[in-house]
Formats: structure tokens, sequence, C-alpha cells
């Protein structure tokens, strides 16, 4: 603690009567004023924002940094609202400030800052690139001066394409500031936390300094003491009755993995009378904003979300945490666990609530993973071809002109952003996305098409959104809904369920993609469709073979949940499961092959063994549907066949990929493809002994 700043010391003493700093923040305090790059790892509210602001203001005072000299990234804007008073306020320690800059800052802030940048600018990837591509910011002035980045719940980033989206647009910065930038990276538990900021370090990996920060009682070695229960509970409005009569008197946050359920559930809620509140990402942001400050602000009540409350956003004092069904991963799980225990004395506790049997099994295999101290890897998806030709374009918006054989050096020999994405390059050229005159490239005719919309916005974001209509009640934005809603035959009235209410549509106008709405007496609809490629990772399938085989997770089991596990292990297990491995059973004309591998495992077995396999049937999470005419014969024939294959891809899904128009159909293709297989876990079921069981 030494070497803090005395101001930035006094002010942790005095201003926030800190007796002493947690033991992430004093192990940070040496790596980051050392200018490596750094990762910290602590659990939800485990103080990682201050670990990395604190020796940051320190770096800033001694070292008289001068306009921007530190971004301050996360991957929502609801997480940098929550988080920009207390990072000015310790900004404002030292005489210093710090500024916000996202999708709903008013253009008035926005020329305050570029006329006078603060010093640390909280902001997203998709609005630093929009500033990159805008004629109204001028990099050097405002841009030219970052000495460092805090890059915020960085697993949410490096697990999909804002990850990439993110190393390219840090790698541009780099261009304008002409020195390296430091990387701080602020993460929950991972399974894989030094390859993380390996990735982290994008260019720079392996030539500058780097560590890893986790005190050794946040390391990812054994599942945390914690009061965890499992019950089953068979429907939504089940679990609204269990919610509302335990507990009261206590302030819960409760979880579902998706919007319609978050949706249905604050509805039950609220007609049994139990103050509610819901937060996901189809509600208007100020919708959103009134439910967290209320539930912030209240006791005796509960708050319905999705993930968007999974991330760092403070909700105030937790007592409980309830589950419905399962997270999507152990790591999730662990993000959620932690916002409870905050309070001397007070234990970690969570709730499941499983409202089917499938996702009783889902949750009971991710508890087992977690008790065995397991802890997903985060890995960037691979073959971001889709990127490059987004990255290309965006850098010919923001130099206006590059060259057609340097072009690659903006991105620091980082790959995939090297020459290796020459032939994307050609083909944005012999597409018309960019025109090429005297060694030159410049944003063509067809970016401009496919592109151009409110100036380039759409070159911003790295994902795709499916289309949704704003619902307004009068003037007031409710949120958002999904088209089918709108257009799906159903007798009486059309009604619809947002923000926990039943609203009866008045008036849609279809192409502004905007629906009035009044308020109405129940019978609404909530329904969004689901983005990506679904699907169980390999390891949780795995565990919930292990307890359909009779293991337990080290968990409190209701006598509803254990006696339906039971249930399950003598009805499920004895069709689909053996202990000695996968198993290939017969009923009839159904021929299944057993290898509870996970969806994308199933997929590549599917596509390497295509002899034996019924193309017409995708497989499951669990099996793989065979021909009907298989014999052990031609089992092993196959078997011996080939080496595994990449899964085949219906081209409708190369829709769901971004920029993927300004890709060859054949790159298009073959990056969803490398997105949809999982090589190890097919070689695994491979290396297995299959037997042959019929069934009767």
């Amino acid at each position: 603690m030494e070497r803090l700043h005395p101001v930035v010391l006094h002010h942790i003493v005095n201003s926030l009567g800190w007796p002493d700093l947690r033991p992430l923040q004093r192990q940070a305090v040496g790596p980051v004023l050392d200018g490596d790059d750094t990762l910290l790892l602590a659990p939800t509210a485990g103080g990682k924002t201050e670990a990395a602001v604190f020796p940051i203001l320190t770096a800033m005072t001694e070292q008289e940094w001068t306009g921007i000299s530190v971004l301050y990234l996360c991957p929502l804007k609801a997480l940098l609202n929550n988080l920009a008073p207390r990072v000015d306020q310790y900004a404002q320690w030292i005489g210093r400030r710090a500024g916000l800059w996202h999708g709903d800052t008013r253009e008035s802030q926005r020329r305050r800052i570029r006329m006078d940048p603060p010093d640390i600018l909280l902001t997203t990837p998709e609005s630093l690139e929009a500033m990159l591509i805008s004629f109204k910011t001028d990099h050097s002035h405002v841009l030219g001066r970052i000495r460092a980045v805090i890059v915020d719940e960085v697993h949410a980033f490096a697990g999909d394409d804002r990850g990439w989206h993110l190393l390219a647009v840090l790698e541009r910065l780099t261009r304008i500031t002409g020195r390296p930038i430091q990387r701080i990276g602020l993460s929950a538990t991972v399974g894989n936390p030094q390859q993380l900021l390996t990735w982290l370090q994008g260019a720079g990996a392996g030539t500058r300094p780097a560590r890893v920060v986790a005190p050794e009682a946040d390391a990812p070695t054994a599942a945390p003491i914690a009061r965890i229960e499992l019950d089953y509970v068979g429907s939504i409005e089940n679990a609204a009755k269990v919610i509302a009569s335990l507990h009261r008197g206590e302030k819960r946050l409760v979880f579902c993995d998706s919007r319609s359920q978050v949706e249905q559930l604050g509805a039950a809620l609220r007609a049994r009378d139990v103050t509610t509140f819901l937060s996901h990402a189809s509600l208007s942001a100020g919708e959103r904003h009134r439910s967290e400050q209320a539930f912030a602000e209240a006791r005796d009540c509960v708050i319905v979300s999705t993930s968007t409350l999974e991330l760092g956003i403070d909700v105030g004092d937790l007592d409980r945490v309830v589950q419905i069904d399962s997270p999507a991963s152990v790591a999730s799980f662990l993000q959620r666990l932690g916002r409870t225990g905050r309070r001397a004395g007070a234990e970690r506790s969570c709730l499941f609530l499983a409202t089917k049997e499938r996702a009783l099994l889902q949750s009971a295999g991710l508890l087992l993973l977690w008790g065995r101290g397991w802890v997903e890897d985060v890995a960037a998806p691979p073959m971001p071809r889709h990127l490059v030709a987004q990255q290309i374009l965006a850098v010919a918006l923001q130099e206006r002109r590059i060259g057609n054989r340097l072009w690659s050096e903006h991105w620091n020999g980082l790959p995939p952003f090297d020459r290796s994405g020459e032939p994307i390059l050609r083909h944005l050229v012999a597409e018309g996305f960019l025109d090429e005159d005297g060694g030159m490239l410049f944003i063509g005719p067809e970016a401009e098409k496919r592109f151009g919309h409110r100036h380039f916005m759409d070159l911003t974001a790295s994902f795709t959104a499916p289309p949704q209509f704003t619902v307004l009640s009068g003037r007031a934005e409710i949120g958002r809904t999904d088209p089918s809603v709108l257009t799906e035959d159903r007798p009486g009235p059309r009604r619809l369920l947002l923000a926990g209410r039943s609203w009866q549509v008045t008036y849609i106008d279809w192409k502004r993609r905007r629906c009035f709405v009044e308020p109405a007496e129940g019978g609404g609809i909530a329904k969004w469709t689901a983005g990506g490629i679904a699907g169980l990772s390999f390891n949780l399938a795995r565990a919930m073979r292990d307890v359909l085989l009779g293991t337990d997770p080290p968990i409190a089991l209701t006598g509803r949940a254990s006696t339906r596990l039971q249930h399950m292990r003598g009805e499920i297990a004895s069709e689909s499961v053996h202990p000695a491995g996968p198993i290939i059973t017969r009923a009839g004309s159904d021929v299944r092959w057993w290898t509870w591998a996970g969806y994308r495992a199933n997929a590549t077995l599917a596509a390497t063994l295509s002899s034996v396999t019924d193309q017409v049937q995708r497989p499951t999470d669990f099996s793989v549907r065979l021909r009907e005419e298989l014999t052990p014969d031609m089992w092993k024939a196959a078997q011996a066949e080939a080496p595994l294959v990449l899964p085949d891809v219906d081209p409708r899904a190369v829709r769901g990929l971004k920029f993927s128009t300004a890709l060859p159909d054949h790159l298009a293709i073959a990056t969803v493809a490398a997105r949809l297989a999982d090589l190890d876990g097919a070689a695994k079921v491979l290396d297995e002994t299959t037997r042959f069981t019929v069934l009767h």
C-alpha cells in the first residue's frame, strides 16, 4: 500500500473508511504501477474496479498524464452508468475527471468531451469504434494520449466476437498513440486465466510483461463454501408460488435464462402481490434503470432478471439469489452466486427451482461440476473472417484511404488481421465494398449500400441483433418485442407481455417498427427469437450423464428434486446411459448413439460418420440418430473411414454472422462450420468403446 499516492491512500482511509485493502487490491498495486499487462481475477463484488483504479490514479499523478489517459471499457451500457459516478469520485480525489460515452450519451455531452477531454473515459468498444470512424473526432487530440485501458468483465468479451473486435480496435489505438497501451483486465473466475491474459495482450503477447493477480482464496481450485439447494417445482407458476411464500421480508434476485421466462415469472409474482421488478435487454433503458434503482432502495421485494444483472451492476445488499432452471455455464453460476454473502458474517447461497425435468438434470450436472472445482476455459470463437472484413472497412473509413499493400500494419501483425486476410481484401475490392485507385483503397458503393445507414453505425457492432418492434404506451417507451408476437394468428385481441404487465395492441407502425399499446388485464404473450448456436458443452453433458448414473452434486436436494431424479434414473438412464461408455440403442426404426457429448461434438460426429448417421435428423446434446439399417459391421467400417471433419452448415445459418455479406460464400460457410464444431469432444467419444443395445 505504501506505493499508492498519499492522497489516494488518505481518501481510502478517510473518505471510504476502509481500514485496509482486500488481498486482490493489495496484490494489484505493484504490477499495475510497474506498467505490466495485468489480469485481476476475483468473484463478483470482489473489489476489482478499485484494484485497477487506485494504482492507475497513482500512476496518473506521479507520471503527470494529461488528456484522456485511461479508457475504462465495459460490455454493457448499464454497467458503465453504474460505474461512472464511482470512478469519477475516485478521480476527483486527485483533481481529475471521468467522463461517460456510449450509445445513449447526448451529442452535447460528446461535444464537451471532444473539446475538453476528461482524464478517464468510460465507454464500450462499439462507441470507441464509432469515435474512430467519425469525421467529428480529432483522433490525436481525443485519443492520442491514452496510456492504459481497463477492460471490465473481460471474460464476457473474450468468449464471443466482441472480443476480436475489442482486440482489433486496441491495436488501432496504439497506432494513434505511438506507444504500447497497458492492458488491465478484470475478470470473474475462469478456468484458464493465463491464456485469457495472453489473449488480452493481443499483438504484444510475448513481448510485454504480464501478471495474473488472483488471491489464493479466489482461485478456481475448489468450490467455495456456500449453501446451495436444488428443488423441482415443475412450472413457472409453481416457482412463483415458492418465491412468494419463502423468505418474506428479504431482498431476492431471481435469474432466468430467457426474457420470456422473466416476463412470465414477473407477472406471476405480481399476481401474488409480491413487489416485483424486472430487468432484461428488451426493456427500455429507462424501464430497466427505474427497476434497478427501486430494487436497490427497497426491502421485501424481488427483481427478476436475465444475465443483465449477472455482471457487476450494483443493486445493493442482497439476501438471496434464486435461479430458475439452470445457467449455461459454471462461470455464469459463480457470477450469480457472488451476488450474495457480501455482508460481514453472511454466507453465499442460491436456491435452484427447476421447472422441467431436463432443467433439473442440467442443474444437477452443473452443480456437480461446481462441486469438483471445475470452471470453463474462456476461448475466443475461431476464424473471425467476417470481422477481418469489418475491420478493413472500418480502417478505410477512419483513414479515408489505405494502401493496398500496407493495410495490415494497422493491427501490428495481430492474427487474423494480418496479411493472411489478403483473400478477404481482394473479395472486398472485387465486389465493390472497396474502390482501388493508384495503389490506395477507399470505401466503395457496396459498403455504402450495405452498411452506410446512419453514418455507418451498422459497421460499429460485431453482433447481429434480431429485428424487434419498439413498444410505446403513449409517448413512454416500454421496451421491444419480437415481430412474431405481432404477426402470428391468435384468437381474440392481440396482447403482449412486457415489463411484467399485459398490454393490448392498439396500432402497429410497420414501416417504423413501432407498436402502440394500452394496459390490459392479463392474457399477454412474451416471446423473443433466440440467437447464436444453442447447445450444451461436452463437460456439462457428461456431468448430466454422471448424475443419471447415480452421482449427486454436493448440495442440498429437496424431497421433490430427489424423487424426480430417482424417477429419471430409472426411466431415462436405463435407455440412454451405461457406466462403461456410449451406447447405441435400437427401438423399432429409431437407432440412436447416446454419446452425452454436447451439441457441437455430436454435430462433428454426425458429419464425420456421415455414412451411418441420419443426415435428415439434427443431433441433440445427448445423441446422434443413425441409419435404420445400421449393423455392427457397418459401424466398425464407418469408424475406420476418415478423420474428423467439420459439421455441415445450412447456408441460412450464415445470416446470423454479421458482415457475412462482405465474405465469399465458401469462407462464410467455413467460418460457421468451425464455430459449430467440437473436435476435442468428438475425438474423446471416438476413443471410447460403444456398445449396442436393443430396446423393447
